[in-house]
């Protein structure tokens, strides 16, 4: 916690951000001390990890890379597995390769040429996960890259990548949903990229979205859809690709009426694309169940999910406040 509190403070250091600094640290001191059977293996494993000597974050596609860490590649991997299983990713430190279920590198190589660039703008990734992307938004040159993610396993383990790197003042995780947020009406970007269609409310989670955009800022949000004309969605009755919570799947049509609805402008759709096991696989970092969406789609048909859905697809959309 106490670890927690320093590089809180350190990110929040900023004239812009101060305003919100209270609110933000009592809620998430508070959402971190929830109990988890899990906790006190995860706590003992981040101390070690905490003890090891930094290295240097960077980026070497697909891999965000932490080089120079004085550990064995054998130690690093004994900690990093206590925190199984890595979703997102992947990572690369010193020559252990982490190799996580999503290839996230593909998701970045189909929105980092349309988006305005990051550079000295604050960011906002919302459901971020283990981090993964806010650190590549703060590699961007982002002047602040803040994730928020309630899913504690997560929240430990971009502690623990941050453990194994010298860290600045940049990106910072915390453990909030974004209806837990204040009102923070400062970022210049904001990306939602796997969110909503977990929404029960996705007007809801438009609007949430749009409390925390500055003026003439940039949403980038990332959703599956589904084929059909405007006012068409999918509402899955129980799983959808074997996920329990995935409540509506629009057309692209429906999806940009919801956005003009709730007041977006400019709104482009800059990539479609069919999810496939080259994305999403399964890897030795998912533990002992390492279902991944090869296991989720039908075998006669992998155009169809296993409950005979359209198998997932994703749109990429960009539109301002």
């Amino acid at each position: 916690m106490k670890l927690f509190e320093e590089r809180f403070n350190l990110f929040f250091n900023d004239l812009v951000l101060q305003k919100y600094i209270d609110e933000c640290l009592a809620k998430s001191i508070k959402a971190l001390k929830v109990k988890n059977g899990n906790t006190p293996k995860w706590n003992e494993a981040l101390n070690e990890l905490n003890a090891l000597s930094k290295g240097h974050l960077g980026l070497n596609e697909p891999y965000l890379s932490i080089n120079n860490i004085d550990a064995s590649s054998e130690i690093i991997e004994s900690k990093l597995r206590k925190f199984l299983p890595w979703r997102k990713g992947p990572f690369i430190l010193n020559d252990l390769i982490l190799e996580s279920e999503w290839q996230g590198d593909m998701k970045w190589q189909r929105l980092k040429n349309d988006i305005t660039p990051l550079k000295n703008r604050r960011v906002l990734d919302v459901g971020a996960g283990n981090g993964y992307f806010t650190l590549r938004m703060a590699l961007e040159g982002a002047k602040k890259a803040l994730g928020i993610e309630p899913f504690l396993l997560f929240n430990y383990q971009y502690a623990a990548i941050n453990a194994l790197h010298k860290q600045d003042s940049k990106s910072m995780l915390l453990p909030l949903r974004l209806e837990e947020m204040p009102s923070m009406p400062i970022f210049e970007s904001v990306f939602s990229m796997g969110v909503l269609y977990h929404q029960r409310d996705h007007m809801l989670h438009l609007s949430n979205l749009k409390e925390m955009m500055a003026s003439d800022s940039e949403l980038i949000l990332e959703t599956l859809i589904v084929d059909g004309d405007k006012g068409y969605s999918l509402i899955p009755e129980g799983r959808y690709a074997n996920m329990r919570n995935v409540h509506c799947l629009p057309s692209i049509e429906t999806l940009k009426s919801w956005l003009i609805d709730s007041g977006y402008r400019n709104i482009r759709v800059i990539d479609i694309s069919q999810t496939t096991p080259n994305e999403q696989r399964k890897t030795q970092w998912i533990g002992d169940n390492p279902a991944s969406l090869e296991d989720f789609l039908d075998p006669s048909d992998p155009s169809l999910t296993v409950e005979g859905h359209p198998a997932p697809t994703r749109a990429i959309v960009i539109c301002n406040n």
